[in-house]
């Protein structure tokens, strides 16, 4: 099982090249992430007036909330060419090399999923981005020898959504690291109206505040809903999304007024019915409901642990009385859940 097909998943998909023309361009364009947005506008006025690049920034957090659209608003703000590569797709030093030597003064590289850069090109990254110096080896053998190039300045972008298997040595060489969290209501109403009115859809604004409230906060699935109940609205309602048009679209997609699908609820059910709640290892979870533990960690229980839903223990999950009551359950404490802090964590 995958979470690729998952309307309310926060991941990249093929079907969202139609949000490149929703994003912002400038600062100005931004809602939500106040204290990023500020800070990052110290950092590119006090650039420009010094006539520099900005400094090398790190963007991290859960996907779908605007990292590779803020690398965009950056080049923009500075004028500057900007550079979109992955770090999967950098497979040896000699390809990061390449695309070091055709850098311009003031460009910007962007990295998606920096933290899936090799040994070996991260070592060729460390000289760039602290002394704009390229280290090369020449011939192989006992003619061998290292040429050291010199690089214009140039800044780096890193993107990623698994901070902690970021190397050490490069995450230090990042000037500026910023954590991107969650949007509220009002920002996610302000972001679908906005695409709303560049889509040339009529939205009502109890159809904004619909989709908003089940976007997960994520900027990536609300324009995702919206293109969905677009299509509902279109063909069933006369092309006007009003709340109710928006939610019997949604309804319809099996998701609920919390932003919750079929995977989150069958995972809050399987522990609360099969293991009584837990305490219950991700592993046992997984095994459950056929899906690997480490996609269970990292996609589905960030939305369930911000909505209350579980709780992590060192014995495992548990599911809060917040989690029955959504799921229609009666809840009984068993008392002894949360009193085990001298057991094994269980993954």
């Amino acid at each position: 099982m995958s979470d690729d097909g998952r309307v309310v998943s926060g991941s990249r998909r093929r079907s969202d090249q139609e949000n490149l023309a929703l994003r912002p361009q400038y600062l100005h364009d931004i809602v939500g992430q106040d204290r990023v947005r500020e800070n990052l506008k110290i950092i590119i006025e006090a650039a420009l007036a010094r006539q520099e690049p900005v400094d090398h920034v790190l963007f991290y957090g859960p996907p779908g909330l605007g990292k590779t659209s803020l690398a965009h608003v950056i080049a923009n703000e500075m004028g500057a060419r900007i550079h979109v590569t992955a770090g999967p797709s950098i497979e040896r030093a000699g390809d990061l090399a390449a695309i070091l030597t055709h850098m311009k003064q003031g460009d910007i590289l962007f990295i998606d999923e920096v933290h899936r850069l090799g040994r070996a090109v991260e070592e060729v990254l460390y000289p760039a981005m602290e002394d704009f110096k390229l280290d090369i080896v020449i011939g192989k053998g006992p003619a061998a020898k290292n040429v050291r190039l010199n690089l214009p300045r140039f800044t780096i972008i890193g993107a990623t959504t698994r901070l902690a298997l970021l190397a050490g040595p490069l995450r230090d060489r990042f000037g500026a690291n910023f954590r991107l969290d969650f949007y509220d209501q009002a920002a996610m109403e302000h972001i679908i109206s906005r695409a709303a009115q560049l889509l040339q859809v009529e939205v009502r604004p109890e159809g904004t505040s619909e989709i908003a409230r089940r976007s997960r906060g994520t900027p990536r699935v609300a324009l995702r809903l919206l293109r969905r109940v677009r299509d509902y609205a279109q063909t069933r309602a006369g092309g006007v999304i009003t709340g109710p048009v928006a939610g019997e679209a949604l309804q319809l997609m099996e998701i609920d007024h919390l932003g919750l699908d079929d995977i989150d609820r069958r995972i809050l059910a399987t522990i609360i019915e099969k293991f009584g709640g837990g305490p219950v290892g991700l592993d046992t979870i997984g095994a459950s409901i056929s899906e690997d533990s480490a996609t269970i960690m990292d996609v589905y229980e960030p939305y369930l642990l911000q909505l209350g839903f579980l709780d992590r223990t060192p014995r495992g999950r548990i599911a809060t009385p917040h989690a029955y009551e959504h799921m229609g359950i009666p809840y009984e404490s068993t008392g002894d859940r949360y009193n085990n802090s001298d057991q094994p964590t269980l993954f």
